[in-house]
Parts: structure tokens; C-alpha cells; sequence
């Protein structure tokens, strides 16, 4: 699908999407537990394929009509999955499962779409084996598709922490249900850090303790996933909340209001910081979960991405629109998402008339030196590039085609439509 989008305005409410991150743990504790109710969960192409990979283990997830999941879980001991784990785009899914799949008496294949069977895998393979599991990479690249034997049976491993936290994650949450548990040491140090603190999060409120270190993580075995009441409730997601605070940032005149933006661990509702620190005018009532923002002169500034890698795409934007140099740093593991992020916000502000320089570990985005043009842009099959060139469409000067736009399914399904209720013009075409 294509989307065009005209110069707009934008202005009024717009709720925030339930968190993905949120959702994809929840949905795999469910699974781990005997079973639960989430509630507001993302029902998004990445939260799919881990209700997927649940069904297959064992367990069965059934989404009600008003959208509530109803978890029935495999209670601990996955079984061996009848059929391939098709992870499709996501790679939390892929890194989440394979520890999951480690625990069960026999052999799981997972893969993936071309863009996921790319990203790196090695390092959490290793991982497995060396708890005496067998996991390794059909094609020897580190990268799916991955085939994992288990049950595993160590109690310690090293693992670097600067490729994903998302092995951490994965590891913590399998060794809640092994018979000693696991300790996890980092080999260097941790990025994406809050991502963790959200996995500890999740598990504390499914009665699951992990712990922090001083050489990394761990988690004590033979404990049950159990939630309070059988429930478990997702909170908005700080990540797709930060399009909507760049859109009131750049566009909203008359303030834009978003909803559902209650505190959280997640390490995005940095955003928030970020947008007020750029110059716009900023009010985030925690206590309701609201964010008022509107439009005000914009400065470049510098910031890290080392624990929020999913801010650069809309930080790159805001940078366009600035005066001055946004200059975006600790940014190498951006590149090994579902696209190189870094490149690709790079070259297709480019292609608008954006000026930027871009190192391995870092973007720097020249905002007097830019003038925004709208073109036809590529939304390089990635959700978060899509929805920060369609911020950019709402100032550029002319229409912005971005193509590929259909991929905001992965963790905003609604998107263009709340563009649209906020006073966006687009028009979408196959």
C-alpha cells in the first residue's frame, strides 16, 4: 500500500496504542503460565506470531471480540511444536521463543520473513548450547533459520549485552521455569537496558522474581507464572507515542493530547524529554496518562539512543524540522533492526532535501541546511521508518508518497487512521 500525504495541521486526541513490548511478554508469560486473561493487548502482526509460537508449544490463545486474549497456557513445559515457529518480521518474537523452544524435550525449527532472517541470532544460540542445549543456524551465519534441541540444563552463561537485550529477556524468562534457575553474566555492557527492566516488570506482576547482579541477571527456577486475579493489563506504548507527540511537535498548532500515556519502565517515555528539550511545549499529566503538546520553534540537540534504539527514526525527523544539528549518537545496534535504521532514515530524508551525516555509531541531521520536499519515499518494509516520513509528509513541501506504508500493521495497525482523525490529509492507493 502506498499512502500520499498532503502539508496538514494537526490538532485534538489521539489514543495511544497498547504497548508491543508489553504485549509480546505477556502473551508468552500467559503461555508459560497455566493460563490468563490479558488485557489491551496489541493485536499486531509481531504480537501474531507470539500467540503463534504460544499455540504451537502447547498453548492456545483465543482473542475475544472485544479484544481481550484468553490464554490457555502450556503451563512450564512447552511441548515440541507439530509444525515450523514462522516468526514473520519480528525478532522479539524469534529471540523470546528460541529460549522457550530450549526447554522442550526434542526440536524446534523457527524462521522468519527475508528481513528477520538476517538479524543476528549467534550469541543466544550459543547461549543455549552452552547450557547443554543444541541450537545452531541452518545457513552457520548465526541468523534464522534456527534449529534448537532441547531441554537445556545449565545454570550459568555469559552473554555480550551490546547486540540485544532481548536475549536477556529471553533467557530470563525460560530459566523461571527450569529446575535450578539461571544466572546470566554480561560480557560487555548492557544496551536497550530499559527493555530488561521491562521483561523484570512483566514478570513480577505474573508473581515471577528476576533479579539484577553485579556481574548481570538472575532468576530462581522451579517459580509459576501467576498473575494477580488471572489478569494482566497492557499499558500504552511510549514507543508509537512518540509519533504522535513529533506530529504535535511539528504541526499541531492548536496542541494535540495523547491518552493512555501512563509511567511505565519503558525506556521511550524518554520522548517525552526529548520533544520538551527540542523547544515544543510540553504538559504530561502522569497522573491521568496525558501529554499535551503543540508546535514552538524547534532546536536540534544531542542525543543518545543507546537505550531507546526505536526513538531514532522520529528523533531523525524532529531533527529536519529543527534549527541546527540534531546529532543522534550510540546508534550502531539501530542498525540491526528490521532495516539499518540509521542508513535508511539517512537516505530517504534525503531523497526530501535533508541534509545529514551519517557514521557507523551515529546520525547527525542538519536542520539549517535542510528544506523538506515532498517525493516519494521508501518505507524500507519497516514500521517505525513508515510513520516518521509520514511526520515529515505532514511539513514537507508538496505531496510525500511513501510506499510499503501497510507495514505500520507491525505495532501501530491504526496509525493513518489517527492521523487522519487529527487533520491529516493522505490518501492511500495500492
Amino acid at each position: 500500500m502506498n499512502v500520499t500525504i498532503s502539508p496538514s495541521r494537526v490538532q485534538g486526541r489521539a489514543r495511544a496504542p497498547p504497548s508491543k513490548s508489553y504485549t509480546h511478554r505477556a502473551i508468552l508469560a500467559a503461555g508459560y503460565a497455566d493460563g490468563a486473561t490479558v488485557q489491551d493487548a496489541l493485536w499486531s502482526a509481531d504480537t501474531k506470531a507470539t500467540a503463534g509460537a504460544v499455540d504451537l508449544f502447547g498453548g492456545d490463545v483465543d482473542r475475544t471480540d472485544d479484544g481481550t486474549l484468553e490464554i490457555e497456557g502450556f503451563d512450564g513445559q512447552p511441548g515440541v511444536p507439530a509444525d515450523v515457529i514462522d516468526c514473520e518480521n519480528s525478532g522479539t518474537t524469534m529471540r523470546l521463543v528460541t529460549a522457550t523452544a530450549a526447554l522442550a524435550d526434542g526440536t524446534s525449527v523457527l524462521t522468519g520473513d527475508s528481513s528477520l532472517r538476517s538479524r543476528p541470532q549467534g550469541p543466544l544460540l550459543e547461549a543455549i548450547a552452552d547450557l547443554g542445549g543444541d541450537a545452531y543456524s541452518t545457513r552457520g551465519n548465526g541468523q534464522a533459520p534456527l534449529v534448537v534441541t532441547g531441554p537445556i540444563t545449565g545454570t550459568e552463561v555469559s552473554i555480550p549485552g551490546d547486540v540485544s537485550s532481548q536475549y536477556i529477556t529471553a533467557l530470563l524468562m525460560a530459566g523461571a521455569v527450569t529446575e535450578e534457575g539461571l544466572e546470566i553474566d554480561l560480557e560487555t555492557e548492557l544496551k536497550s537496558a530499559p527493555y530488561v527492566d521491562v521483561t523484570i516488570e512483566v514478570l513480577e506482576d505474573f508473581g515471577v522474581e528476576a533479579r539484577q547482579t553485579d556481574a548481570g541477571f538472575a532468576v530462581e527456577g522451579g517459580q509459576r507464572y501467576d498473575p494477580a486475579g488471572g489478569e494482566y493489563r497492557v499499558p500504552g506504548d511510549f514507543s508509537s507515542i512518540s509519533y504522535l507527540l513529533a506530529a504535535g511537535a511539528i504541526a499541531g498548532d492548536e496542541g494535540v493530547r495523547v491518552e493512555g500515556a501512563q509511567p511505565s519502565a519503558q525506556g521511550d517515555t524518554a520522548i517525552v524529554d526529548i520533544v520538551e528539550r527540542m523547544g515544543a511545549d510540553v504538559d504530561w499529566d502522569r497522573e491521568d496518562g496525558t501529554i499535551d503538546v503543540s508546535t514552538a520553534a524547534l532546536e536540534g540537540i544531542e542525543v543518545s539512543v543507546e537505550d531507546t534504539p526505536d526513538l531514532l527514526p522520529t528523533i531523525a525527523t524532529l531533527g529536519a524540522v529543527a534549527d541546527g544539528d540534531t546529532h543522534i549518537t550510540d546508534a550502531e545496534h539501530v542498525r540491526y533492526k528490521e532495516t539499518d535504521r540509521v542508513s535508511a532514515m539517512a537516505e530517504e530524508l534525503g531523497k526530501m532535501g535533508v541534509e545529514t551525516t551519517e557514521e557507523q555509531d551515529a546520525l547527525t541531521v542538519h536542520g539549517d541546511e535542510s528544506d523538506l520536499e515532498g517525493v516519494r519515499v521508501d518505507g524500507r518494509g519497516d514500521h517505525r521508518i513508515v510513520m516518521a516520513l509520514a511526520l515529515a509528509g505532514l511539513v514537507a513541501d508538496g505531496e510525500t508518497t511513501i510506499a510499503g506504508a501497510e507495514h505500520v500493521d507491525v505495532s501501530f495497525p491504526d496509525f493513518f487512521d489517527t492521523l487522519e482523525e487529527l487533520g491529516a490529509t493522505l490518501d492511500r492507493s495500492d
